[in-house]
């Protein structure tokens, strides 16, 4: 077999990393070459192998986002040093790839007409497995639709299965922040590094100019150098039963066979629904594992990398070599937030997830507090006024940006449109395990409006600090009483004695979320945007999975 050296920026980016395992293999490369995918295009790939006699098993990827750094070091070269072929592919559309690229409907016969052309090729031995966060994620579960006798593994990194809950919450409003930044990647990630930081300077110069646009369709233009006519799409179908989203979502393929790792973080906007692939993956009987880490959705595959890579080679070992020698002993491993946690301990290993838990129920009071006591009415407690050219800001959470984790809250909770109520000082700790949520009673005076619900940790000096959070949707009359579940994703968070347990709650989290014109009108066309005035009632509640033994915390 003819080669050449890994191009000389991944191995200047691989010789920056610590922490990862020792080369095993020195690396030989074959770019450009061209597959033929399941219309004819040439999808252009680049293949990565050990320089040594034998046969090794292989690694499929396939990326909207180019071939280039950081994925050419990450996938192509670490891997093959440990052992693998790897064919990095650029999807249709995509990195010299023939085509029009589309955000789903190609990945699965392309994946499959990928796996036809590896069947051909003479170091190919019929051990394929496959690897990759995000959307690389996405193009995983959609070979898994019909998985092919060859896979034998999978390695899901923050990935998603569904693209609808990437752009809109299952109440219909726009994850604006979201659409913005995975148009930027979309567009200009796959032509290298410097054209995707131009753009990505471009989209902050403008971000406010385009999430305050009347009306939002259209504006991104400006931020992302042209029109994408997938992002136009998603961001105008917000029912998640439009015809529009038919095939977009991969969640058949949780019911095959596959052994599949799945990789997240606390912080990861996608944690939801790889907490979704691991439930559906252990309801069908499939070999599956979990690591939860203290990642955002970027961070996973930067401070996190040396953890994600060692769960990952681990995984694609142990079913493509028969060497399970560097498997962890539980199916799930999750990282703990919180303060006075160090080394090891911040880390729990569990039989499944989530864990059996007692759930425990804080209620509001009309003085702000937080109590287990529950309310005797469903009295007003909290009035505040939600004003769409002054929207409330989005402060941490699971985002697509550097601002994304935790944050400290406290210039936010010092806003007017801001409530919040704090629990009494804790005596002993409160280990908070599994899926929080919140269930609201509100009235507006305009009857459309969204709810911003948040956990939040309070320390003893009083720095706020949040955890998890979620949005709902209220579309009622006028002054009629509502009331809505939230679900506010899951955690592993241990509130530390002398911490108090801090619920708050506004109307948004902007740009993360579209404004909500307060009109019922569609965030995308609205050119109205009218103030709003929430209530919020003592029947209100928040619940968390409480795994602490201990007795109930004590007031001051």
């Amino acid at each position: 077999m003819s080669f050449r050296r890994p191009p000389l920026s991944a191995r200047l980016l691989r010789a920056t990393w610590r922490g990862l395992p020792a080369k095993r293999y020195d690396v030989g490369w074959e770019p450009g070459l061209a597959v033929p995918g399941a219309d004819g295009s040439a999808l252009l790939s680049d293949h990565y192998f050990p320089r040594a006699e034998g046969d090794f098993p292989t690694l499929l990827v396939r990326s909207p986002y180019g071939r280039g750094l950081p994925w050419s070091a990450m996938y192509g070269l670490l891997f093959a040093e440990q052992g693998f072929h790897v064919v990095l592919q650029s999807c249709r559309g995509t990195g010299g790839s023939g085509g029009a690229f589309h955000l789903w409907r190609n990945e699965a016969a392309d994946g499959s007409a990928t796996v036809a052309w590896l069947r051909e090729q003479a170091w190919f031995d019929g051990r394929l497995g496959t690897v990759g966060p995000s959307y690389l994620g996405y193009v995983q579960w959609a070979l898994a639709l019909a998985p092919p006798p060859e896979l034998k593994a999978m390695v899901v990194q923050v990935g998603l299965h569904d693209p609808y809950a990437v752009f809109h919450t299952g109440g219909g409003a726009l994850r604006l922040e979201n659409a913005l930044v995975v148009g930027l990647g979309m567009s200009h990630q796959h032509r290298g590094m410097v054209t995707f930081a131009r753009g990505a300077l471009r989209l902050r110069r403008r971000l406010r100019a385009v999430t305050m646009a009347e009306p939002l369709r259209g504006a991104y233009a400006s931020a992302l150098g042209g029109e994408a006519p997938w992002l136009d799409g998603v961001l105008t179908h917000s029912d998640p039963e439009d015809p529009y989203w038919d095939g977009a979502s991969m969640a058949p393929s949780g019911h095959h066979r596959v052994p599949t790792g799945l990789i997240t973080g606390w912080h990861d906007l996608l944690a939801e629904q790889t907490f979704e692939q691991y439930a559906r993956l252990r309801r069908a009987g499939c070999e599956t594992a979990l690591l939860v880490g203290p990642w955002t959705h970027t961070s996973a595959l930067q401070q996190g990398w040396p953890e994600v890579f060692a769960e990952s080679l681990a995984w694609l070992r142990a079913h493509l070599c028969d060497d399970p020698t560097g498997l962890r002993p539980t199916a799930v491993r999750v990282h703990m937030g919180g303060e006075h946690m160090g080394g090891d301990h911040r880390w729990r290993d569990l039989a499944d997830w989530p864990p059996a838990t007692e759930p425990t129920t804080w209620y509001p009071t009309g003085d702000g507090h937080l109590t287990r006591q529950p309310p005797t009415d469903s009295a007003a407690l909290a009035t505040f006024r939600h004003d769409p050219a002054d929207p409330t800001p989005a402060v941490g959470g699971p985002r697509l940006s550097t601002a994304a984790g935790p944050r400290d809250n406290g210039p936010l909770e010092a806003r007017t449109d801001v409530v919040t109520f704090t629990g009494p000082v804790l005596t002993e700790p409160l280990d908070v395990l599994g899926p929080v949520s919140a269930r609201l009673s509100v009235t507006t005076d305009t009857g459309h409006a969204d709810v911003f619900t948040r956990l939040c940790d309070v320390d003893p000096e009083g720095r706020s600090v949040d955890v998890c959070d979620g949005l709902g949707t209220v579309g009622t009359s006028p002054g009629a009483a509502t009331r809505l579940t939230v679900p506010m994703s899951a955690t592993a968070h241990r509130f530390a004695p002398g911490h108090r347990v801090r619920w708050q709650i506004s109307a948004g989290a902007h740009p993360r979320y579209a404004r909500n014109p307060g009109t019922g009108a569609s965030p995308v066309d609205a050119t109205t945007f009218v103030p709003v005035r929430l209530t919020l009632h003592a029947d209100s509640a928040l619940t968390l999975p409480d795994s602490a033994t201990s007795p109930p915390p004590v007031a001051d």
